[in-house]
Formats: C-alpha cells, structure tokens, sequence
C-alpha cells in the first residue's frame, strides 16, 4: 500500500520519539537529579528551586540529538555580578565532574558531557545558571538575567517558565516543530531550533492553519516563505518582548530561509519523493514503527529507501 504524505510524516515522527531511547533518557535524568542535589546541597539559601527546562521540558525533543537543561534560578543578592555567579558554578561543577566529564563554558549554560559508559551511551547536560531581576520577586514574576559569555553583552534577560508555557498546550505546533528539528539535523541546517519553534507558533498565531499533518507543515512554510523576509516582521522571545528573535538572522540569511522554505515546497509538489529526503525516518527504529503498525493493522508501514536531495527514486508514491 503507497504511503500519504501524512502517513509518511506520521511515520517520521514516530521513529524520532524519545520513548526509543527510553534507558538513555532514564540515565540522563537520573545524572541531572544528581547534580540538581549537588548544586541544592552546595548552594542552599542563595537558589530557588531547580527547574528543568529546554526542549525535553517543551517535549519538542528528537531521539537523534538531545541533551536535557537543568535551570539554576540563584537569588538577587547571591553574587555581585552575573560573571561571579557563572564562575562559580563553573568551578564548582569542574571540580565534582572533572574526572568524568568534558566541561564546558556554553553562551549561556555549562555544558557536561560525560564520558561513554560500559553501554558506550554519552550523558549530555547543560546547567543554566542564572540570577533573578530583582530581589525577592522570582517567585512571582519567574524573571532572570543570563550572562553571556561573548565580550560584546554580558547579560540577557529572559523568563523559562513563559518560554515553558507559550507551547505547554500547543500540540499541533510541537509536531511542526519536531518536523523542522528533524529536517534541521537531518540536513545540517544552521538554524536554531528556538527560531523555528517561535516561527511556527506565530505561522498558527497568524494563519488557519488546519488539514492533515502534510498540510499544517505546507502552510508554516509558507507563511515563513512569505513573512520572514519583511523589514516589519518580528518573532518577539515569550521570555523577553525585548528581544526581537528574528534579529538573529542577517538580511541574506533571512532569504536564505525564505527560498529554502520555497524550494522544499516546490520539490515536494514537483516530486513527492522528495519528502524522505528534507524528513528522513530514523532509520534505526523504523523496524520497530514497522512492527506497531502491523500489531495494529495498519497499512503504511512500508520501508522507505533513503533519497538523496537531487535525484529521488520514482519507487515510492506519494498520495
């Protein structure tokens, strides 16, 4: 039975499911608990309550690249300066991770990848250090400042918990959204993945976006083919109406992701083939999505040959 261009995105996004990788997710989590606890117990009365964050936390995650954040809100009067603060907890998680983990200073986060373990599986962390905007007042505005190791800034305001919130119950988004990260990975596109998330969600915000799967991702990449390029357009950080997102992007790369946009769609409708080539399934769990699908008799669990962007096979049809 040929596959739909829905039925194939479904399948996409089901090899890409975090629940693959179950026992990798389960020790990364239990490493985070481990320096959450260390971090409470080092620094006590000067933090707030630990809180998870990034991609994992907005479940936007894809099982061939991820990391999980762990986001230290410190108080206002904890350190002098943002730099201090940073520093410190640099130094604190050098000195307990040293012998197990390459440390690194990240724009705004520490970055802890731990050595291989006896599976060969990679724990990948970021800690987020961070300090409230003003006194005693995070608790109720969950307002922070970064600090930004780049000598040009040195601070970023932001707020996790509305960056947190602004997808919380945005479903048919965080499948848009998981679509873009495969294809960005997949294809090494040098996008961020909080670009792509916030220009989906204002696509829905904007736009009727509505039909099946194939159709809902069509239509984010039109309005992104349409809008990005505009001197007017802006993409405002929920975390921070300061912060223009979109100012990320230089003029020529914001044609660059309007034609890109374009071309994908136009390849698409030219060749439905091409589809497997700007969405890839993970392969290395298509057997298992082949083994739900015919448990529950469903009929699109074909295998699908990989394509190069060029030249797609005429083998497969897309409805």
């Amino acid at each position: 039975m040929d596959l739909t261009k829905q039925e194939y995105l479904d399948k996409v996004l089901k090899t890409h499911k975090m629940s693959h990788i179950q026992d990798l997710v389960d020790k990364h989590k239990e490493k985070r608990n481990e320096i959450k606890e260390k971090i409470e117990s080092k620094y006590s009365a000067n933090i707030y309550s630990p809180m998870n964050s990034g991609s994992f936390a907005k479940y936007t995650a894809i099982n061939i690249k991820f990391d999980l954040d762990l986001l230290i809100p410190f108080k206002r009067d904890s350190f002098d300066t943002l730099e201090a603060m940073f520093d410190d907890i640099y130094d604190f998680l050098h000195e307990e991770y040293k012998d197990e983990a390459n440390i690194r200073k990240q724009k705004v986060s520490i970055g802890l990848v731990f050595h291989s373990d006896i599976d060969g599986d990679v724990i990948d962390l970021d800690i987020v250090p961070a300090r409230e905007l003003n006194k005693d007042t995070y608790s109720n505005d969950n307002k922070l400042n970064l600090y930004v190791t780049l000598k040009e800034k040195t601070y970023l305001q932001t707020n996790i918990k509305a960056q947190i919130d602004h997808i919380a119950l945005k479903e048919n988004e965080r499948k848009i959204i998981r679509l873009f990260k495969i294809w960005k990975n997949h294809n090494n596109e040098p996008y961020k993945s909080f670009l792509l998330e916030l220009l989906t969600i204002k696509a829905f915000d904007k736009e009727d976006i509505t039909g099946n799967l194939w159709e809902k991702l069509k239509k984010v990449m039109e309005y992104i083919k349409d809008n990005v390029t505009q001197e007017n357009f802006t993409l405002k950080d929920p975390g921070n109406s300061g912060n223009n997102v979109i100012d990320t992007l230089a003029s020529f790369e914001r044609t660059n992701l309007s034609n890109t946009m374009n071309r994908i769609i136009n390849n698409i409708e030219d060749n439905e083939d091409y589809i497997k080539s700007y969405f890839p399934v993970n392969k290395e769990f298509e057997e298992e999505d082949n083994d739900d699908k015919n448990a529950s008799q469903r009929g699109y669990g074909l295998k699908t040959a990989s394509v190069s962007a060029s030249v797609p096979p005429n083998n497969t049809r897309f409805g």
